[in-house]
């Protein structure tokens, strides 16, 4: 009992910190020439950059743009989550069919494992929909500092399930991050942008995705450790915990009095909007495969970092000293932390564990 125990805390430390297990891990590939390993990493980073960016930028069109005037951020969450399903789908038929043709594993509907995954789902489907309802109400320029809790999520959810502490230097980062987005929530206030209903819906996103990692670590061996599985299962539960939420409020109705229901430009949209949601968890993997999971939060920083400069810019917004101040707050903030993280990590590693002492020196 003792050992599933210690088991469970090893799996949510892992989840809430970010860390991987050492006896999990491939084998390290064959040395590859520099030049060519630095053109993978840079491809894949690119990658990251360009899907991430252009789902956000894509999913503010659908959410709100005045062009569209489509009030139903249910239904496009919904929507992006059957072209998941169909993808996974269509991807495992034919990696059934054609072998070779591309890595995808076998796809079962199984009742028995659906419900395993439910606890998982329902934190999943608030996290997707909190992601969007924030969109919907903030400016892309906003949406990176209105969902910066995530990280003091973690520390809060690290202490308060696993009763671990958190060093000086990281908690010191995390009032940093703290301090960055009350100072964006101040500035934009005083801009007259600030939307008191997106930014809780962006602290909400936040506590949803530290959940998610928690809950991804635990459900995982239900699905035989398939990440794609997992995809599969998640978002067919959300489409059909969907349903009754779209029938509740209002949204079907909403939908079929829509003047561009029938256009084909507003169902292409849609689709691609699907097919970055999906593409961003294989880009996601690739890149911490090609790099590790500390580069990859780095790269996201940078990415959050060129994706707001381009929001302004798109959007002709100007912006106050101080707003820019608590955006590098925010992302320095985030930076330090994984650095601080990565470096206590390490240490750790390198130190000897009690007991392999004890051997030692029974062997002497």
């Amino acid at each position: 009992m003792n050992r599933a125990s210690l088991k469970r805390s090893k799996i949510l430390h892992m989840a809430l910190m970010g860390t991987s297990d050492p006896s999990g891990e491939a084998e390290a590939s064959q040395e590859k020439p520099f030049v060519l390993r630095a053109l993978q990493i840079a491809l894949v980073v690119s990658l990251y950059w360009v899907t991430s960016i252009s789902m956000v930028f894509l999913n503010k069109y659908l959410l709100d743009s005045p062009s569209l005037r489509l009030d139903t951020p249910i239904f496009v969450t919904f929507y992006q989550c059957l072209v998941t399903v169909l993808l996974c789908k269509g991807l495992s038929s034919l990696a059934t069919c054609c072998p070779g043709t591309v890595d995808f594993p076998a796809l079962h509907l199984d009742l028995k494992v659906a419900r395993s995954v439910l606890p998982l789902s329902v934190v999943f489907i608030g996290m997707i929909t909190f992601n969007n309802l924030c969109l919907k109400y903030v400016g892309v320029a906003f949406y990176n500092v209105g969902r910066s809790l995530t990280t003091v999520f973690n520390v809060l959810l690290s202490y308060l399930l696993l009763k671990q502490t958190t060093s000086f230097y990281a908690l010191l980062t995390c009032s940093v991050i703290i301090g960055g987005f009350w100072l964006g929530v101040d500035q934009e206030g005083a801009e007259g942008t600030l939307s008191w209903t997106g930014t809780l819906f962006g602290v909400l996103a936040s506590l949803c995705v530290s959940l998610n990692a928690i809950y991804t670590k635990k459900v995982l061996p239900a699905v035989d450790g398939s990440i794609w599985r997992l995809t599969f299962y998640n978002n067919v539960n959300a489409c059909v915990l969907f349903l009754p939420l779209l029938l509740v409020l209002g949204e079907l109705r909403a939908l079929f009095t829509f003047p561009q229901l029938g256009s084909a430009h507003f169902w292409g949209m849609m689709t691609l909007g699907g097919l970055f949601g999906f593409a961003i968890g294989y880009v996601t993997g690739l890149q911490i495969k090609f790099t590790s999971p500390l580069t990859h939060n780095v790269s996201g920083t940078a990415k959050a970092c060129a994706q707001t400069v381009l929001a302004v810019l798109y959007y002709e917004e100007a912006k106050s000293f101080l707003w820019w101040t608590s955006n590098m707050m925010v992302l320095g903030g985030s930076s330090a932390y994984t650095w601080v993280r990565g470096r206590e990590m390490k240490k750790t590693q390198e130190e000897p564990h009690p007991r392999e002492n004890e051997k030692s020196n029974m062997e002497v």
